[in-house]
């Protein structure tokens, strides 16, 4: 009984005092636990929860879109060629001494080259021999005694501060954001790099794919081998292709086997029998047939 009794006055004192040692490590180890669980929880979420969602996510805007790949023309598809070479031929004359020269010798010249231009689509001409050759005609046709090469180098850099984009080019690239944007152009890889370099496209496209560099011009299927192997593109039917040219980006890209758009805005007649998987007036078009609406 006095056992009993001992038991009875003591043991409930002695639990008392336990419980008031142990309760703040209880407290400690209960935290503990919470952030190791919540550390875990955000661990996972970030590695793994929101992977998959943004896996899920590029599924589903892969999905909703038909095309995965778009490859730009640059020259009067993004940006205007027209003001371009017009500012160009005047600083350059201005350079050499005749202020009035591009105003005097622009439609001739724009002839001359046209006829060079397609010329090299047809590879009958070499784009280094092309940038002289259009001035040597030009000059030789008017008397003017001025050196071909160095006007053609001062063209070219003037050229390549010339940056006019087109409407809808910003809109219409941000919008395909969920695609992947590359650059395929004729022309000198210098110029065309420091013009898209230079505009608000700049961070835009995955490449840019320059003739001049890639050492075939549209529409010939070489240029369309390299922009291929070097976006590592192995399915066509995902890429398209959009520019003006009927003759050199609608016939690459029909040659090539794979979708084209003709961008037209100034809805010229088609009588060359050249016929673009898609026709569009405003770049903003290209969304709908892209299907970037439906993401």
């Amino acid at each position: 009984m006095i056992k009993d009794a001992w038991y009875v006055e003591n043991v409930p004192c002695a639990l008392s005092s336990m419980t008031l040692y142990i309760e703040p490590y209880k407290r400690i180890a209960f935290e503990l636990s919470f952030f190791v669980v919540f550390q875990a929880f955000s661990i996972y979420f970030r590695y793994v929860i929101k992977g998959n969602v943004l896996s899920w996510t590029k599924m589903i805007m892969g999905a909703a879109m038909k095309y995965e790949i778009i490859l730009f023309d640059v020259d009067d598809t993004l940006l205007d060629f027209g003001i371009s070479e017009k500012n160009a031929l005047h600083e350059a004359f201005l350079e050499f001494g005749l202020p009035t020269g591009a105003e005097d010798y622009a439609r001739c010249y724009q002839e001359i080259s046209k006829v060079l231009w397609r010329d090299l689509e047809q590879g009958h001409i070499d784009l280094t021999i092309l940038g002289v050759e259009r001035f040597k005609r030009l000059f030789l046709k008017h008397g003017l005694d001025m050196d071909a090469d160095a006007f053609s180098r001062a063209y070219l850099g003037h050229l390549g501060k010339e940056i006019h984009l087109l409407p809808g080019a910003i809109e219409v690239c941000e919008k395909l954001g969920g695609c992947r944007l590359a650059i395929i152009t004729n022309g000198f890889t210098a110029v065309q790099t420091a013009r898209i370099g230079g505009s608000a496209l700049c961070s835009t496209f995955e490449t840019l794919i320059v003739s001049q560099e890639a050492g075939f011009q549209k529409p010939d299927r070489g240029i369309f081998d390299y922009a291929f192997s070097k976006l590592k593109i192995t399915d066509k039917s995902k890429a398209l292709i959009v520019g003006d040219s009927l003759t050199s980006d609608i016939q690459g890209g029909l040659n090539y086997g794979m979708d084209t758009c003709w961008y037209n805005p100034h809805q010229k007649d088609n009588d060359l029998g050249i016929k673009p998987t898609y026709e569009i007036r405003t770049l903003t078009d290209l969304l709908e047939i892209v299907g970037s609406k439906q993401v």
